[in-house]
């Protein structure tokens, strides 16, 4: 069954404790980890508060930059993404989100080139701690800086070549619910997904990722959502919201409408 989960980015100001004992208290069964808050609280001590409360880990945010872009090495992405991999561990997560890294002036066989060995190294890991690693393609007006998998087809190509069951697709409703392609796509997409962002905007995806309340924008999720659930998507989905139209509201109203939004979604495809 699908199982709604909070993201720690829609929550950006709060600490993990507070994100974990107030997601306990609206009964929200998993959230979206972001390693820099858990850093900060403490990886052991966080892994015994999310057993204290029973909340599952829908995905641990997030490893890569393999391509350079950030100033950090080749290898250095790299040894950063086995910790992570061993903190998804820890918290028995769904999933690592992973982003190959901007394009970073590399040709494009170089860029996947480099992905494709850092998934090398990183697949036995991953498999040795049961971990899936969640590849996210993004739009290219909003993702250029995180990643250089821009289509969605070539990203389910990329994840599919690579022939292992550790390795699946993120996908982000914020950058890909309006466009007409997903849908032909979901019969091949689905099964190789991880984790489902949920996201709504009432404008283009841009580099700023200014989102508003699920609902209120202008992507269909009603209808991606009920294409999921039909496919046989029985994952996370996990709200992801930021940016200036939220910044009015405090967390408590985004946490309260988010789930009444998600159960209005789920009752709505289970109509249909």
């Amino acid at each position: 069954m699908p199982r709604l989960s909070i993201s720690e980015v829609t929550t950006y100001s709060w600490s993990f404790e507070r994100d974990v004992r107030t997601f306990a208290r609206y009964g929200i069964p998993a959230m979206g980890i972001w390693r820099q808050k858990l850093a900060d609280y403490g990886e052991e001590k966080g892994a015994e508060l999310l057993a204290e409360t029973g909340i599952d880990v829908s995905n641990v945010y997030f490893a890569g930059g393999f391509t350079g872009h950030d100033g950090h090495s080749f290898q250095d992405a790299v040894d950063d993404a086995e910790q992570a991999i061993e903190t998804a561990s820890l918290l028995q997560a769904d999933c690592l989100t992973i982003y190959t890294g901007a394009r970073a002036g590399h040709t494009k066989s170089h860029a996947c080139r480099l992905i494709q060995m850092a998934l090398e190294q990183l697949l036995p890991v991953a498999e040795v701690n049961d971990v899936v690693l969640a590849l996210e393609p993004m739009h290219a007006r909003a993702g250029a800086d995180w990643t250089f998998l821009t289509n969605l087809e070539s990203a389910l190509d990329f994840v599919n070549s690579m022939g292992s069951r550790h390795l699946k697709l993120a996908l982000d409703t914020y950058h890909w619910g309006r466009s007409r392609k997903l849908y032909s796509l979901l019969h091949q997409l689905v099964p190789q997904l991880a984790v489902v962002f949920l996201g709504d905007a009432s404008s283009s995806p841009d580099e700023e990722q200014n989102r508003c309340l699920l609902g209120e924008g202008n992507i269909s999720l009603e209808r991606l959502v009920a294409a999921l659930l039909a496919h046989g998507y029985d994952g996370c989905f996990d709200v992801r919201l930021m940016g200036e139209e939220l910044e009015s509201l405090n967390y408590s109203e985004v946490i309260e409408h988010s789930c009444r939004y998600y159960e209005e979604l789920i009752a709505a495809a289970k109509i249909e």
